[in-house]
């Protein structure tokens, strides 16, 4: 295998168990009840090669019922929100009214209150990507870390990259052959 090759299996975490329309911590446990789609992933990923995973909960979790040790990977987390995270996004729109709803217009460029833009995670994840060493690896990882990864893989911009349906416990295959990325399959379930 050429030493610049690399095939990433790229999971989104099992969702969140815990109330929905939150931007959720990163201690938010995942809910692993979905036993017969853990199974199939498992079935779909090589075997015996390195995973990694962000350092959130529920990213650990989703790694470890797929029988995964993963290194984590900071770089991987997702995008960062701010003052935003642990808060309902009803809340956020009673409080911040036109603010936030501009926000979510044109989420790509933007960061909330003490958070980070949708672009400022691409640059982080390319930074965990150049980290990765050839070969074949697992990544258990958020929706926006995939969207991340597909925007530098496809050059695409970052609007673009948001459009993708990343759904939990999905998988996406990417490579990179002879320095080009080739996307195999998005949204895998």
């Amino acid at each position: 295998m050429n030493r610049a090759e690399l095939h990433l299996w790229l999971i989104r975490h099992a969702p969140v168990a815990g109330p929905r329309d939150v931007i959720h911590p990163p201690e938010a446990p995942a809910d692993l009840a979905d036993t017969a789609r853990f199974a199939a992933l498992r079935e779909a990923l090589p075997a015996d090669v390195p995973a990694y995973a962000s350092p959130a909960q529920r990213t650990v979790d989703t790694a470890q019922a797929l029988g995964l040790d993963p290194m984590l990977q900071s770089d991987f987390r997702e995008q960062g929100f701010g003052e935003w995270t642990g808060r309902t996004h009803a809340d956020l729109e009673a409080e911040f009214g036109d603010d936030y709803a501009t926000f979510w217009h044109s989420p790509a460029r933007r960061r909330p209150p003490g958070g980070e833009s949708f672009v400022d995670q691409i640059e982080r994840v390319r930074r965990g990507l150049a980290q990765l060493p050839a070969g074949d690896a697992v990544l258990v990882v958020h929706s926006g870390t995939i969207r991340a990864i597909l925007a530098i893989a496809l050059e695409t911009t970052p609007e673009s990259a948001l459009r993708f349906v990343v759904a939990p416990l999905s998988l996406t295959r990417i490579d990179r052959v002879a320095g080009s990325w080739r996307v195999r399959y998005v949204n895998r379930r």
